[in-house]
């Protein structure tokens, strides 16, 4: 079995088990602690995610509100208890957590594992006990159908055609002003988030009357990637789009810089705009693009990192990092608003409010948050927004990458 991690202003008391069900018995109440659970991935393959984009986020938001005096409801401030377990990047075990989460632990409010995957996992729980679900970091083309499923389901990441959709309408506008002709090698993980952004792109260049000289999918996991390197340099791209997870973002760059594949656009997707990332290749990040981004200009942004770098001892992911931190705000200002931990009305505060945050004022509209950054690209040591290209606070586009040093 695996022990819960606490760190608590107090000890939790000894938890009497309860049924999933849809009102818990304490909703109406005004608890002498907000009890929070989660279960994310602190070993195994999605580790090096949840350990840069979602736990630190977690602790950050608990600190904060702690050393603020908790969280207000009616005319008390409540402070926050948390109770944590690994996952261990499997589904199977976050299901088993969630539920002990609910029905061992009692806690108020379950938040997100890290991935498409896992939440998509541990959905039906949630959805079964009646528990808002923060999927900040689930990116999917169903979402309609998922929301029709999950009615308290929120996503805060957009949909996988929507990453696509900025890269191809980059790509659009680089070619129609003579920037580049068109030639595009692809690559993408073999699961669904990689599957789904892959199609989509595709599809998108095709329409676009792009030339696709070379489109492979590699299983999760993949570390030696110098046959796929090698067979998208032959075909002499101007363009690379690499749909990958962190461990493959890594080697995939690393291998590129030994082969020695420099095209004019370099663009890996998940990890590329962690800390890790810059650490690891230093001033050979300048160039290189991939999802998300931040708004340089953005004095709450800037404040945030600081802060996240400050308390938790390293830099925020610059894609996702942002939106959890501001789902956690949406979170605790539902629950002001309401003045209760009752589920069915902070899903509806959640539902119907406009929250302040890190990513500034935001709306949930039809239980998403749409106005995320599509593309991003490493400029003077900071993983800046750089699509939509027409929208206020993106940077321009360094073209073509710098060679590899």
């Amino acid at each position: 079995m695996t022990l819960p991690r606490h760190f608590t202003r107090a000890a939790l008391g000894l938890c009497v088990a309860v049924s999933l069900a849809a009102s818990p018995l304490w909703a109406g109440e005004v608890p002498e602690t907000i009890r929070i659970g989660y279960a994310v991935s602190d070993t195994g393959p999605y580790a090096g995610g949840a350990g840069t984009t979602i736990t630190p986020n977690y602790k950050l938001w608990v600190h904060e509100v702690n050393e603020a005096g908790g969280i207000r409801i009616g005319d008390r401030q409540v402070p926050i208890e948390v109770v944590a377990y690994d996952d261990r990047s499997s589904s199977e075990e976050a299901v088993r957590a969630v539920e002990r989460l609910i029905n061992q632990d009692e806690v108020h409010f379950v938040l997100p594992p890290w991935g498409t995957a896992l939440n998509l996992a541990v959905a039906p729980v949630l959805h079964r006990a009646g528990y808002p679900h923060l999927a900040v970091t689930a990116v999917s083309n169903h979402q309609e159908n998922l929301m029709s499923r999950w009615p308290r389901i929120f996503f805060f990441l957009s949909m996988s055609s929507h990453y696509a959709e900025g890269i191809v309408d980059m790509l659009t506008e680089l070619r129609d002003s003579g920037e580049i002709e068109g030639r595009v090698a692809m690559v993408n993980v073999a699961d669904q988030f990689g599957i789904e952004l892959a199609n989509a792109a595709r599809e998108r260049l095709d329409a676009a009357g792009f030339e696709v000289v070379y489109n492979q999918a590699y299983p999760p996991g993949t570390q030696d990637m110098q046959s796929i390197i090698n067979s998208a340099r032959q075909r002499d791209p101007e363009a690379f789009l690499a749909f990958s997870y962190p461990p493959e973002t890594i080697a995939i760059t690393d291998q590129a810089q030994t082969l020695g594949f420099n095209p004019p656009l370099f663009y890996t997707a998940v990890g590329t705009a962690f800390p890790l990332y810059k650490s690891r290749f230093g001033d050979n990040v300048e160039g290189v693009i991939g999802i998300g981004g931040v708004e340089s200009d953005s004095e709450a942004m800037m404040q945030y990192i600081e802060r996240h770098t400050e308390v938790i001892g390293q830099a925020p992911d610059l894609w996702a990092s942002a939106p959890t931190y501001a789902s956690l705000q949406v979170l605790q200002q539902a629950i002001e608003r309401a003045g209760s931990i009752d589920h069915e009305t902070v899903v509806a505060e959640m539902e119907n409010g406009t929250f302040e945050t890190v990513l500034g004022e935001i709306t949930l509209d039809g239980r998403v948050y749409w106005e995320g950054w599509q593309v991003g690209q490493w400029q003077d040591g900071m993983f800046r927004a750089i699509a939509p290209m027409d929208r206020d606070g993106a940077s321009e586009l360094l073209l073509p990458k710098p060679d590899w040093r």
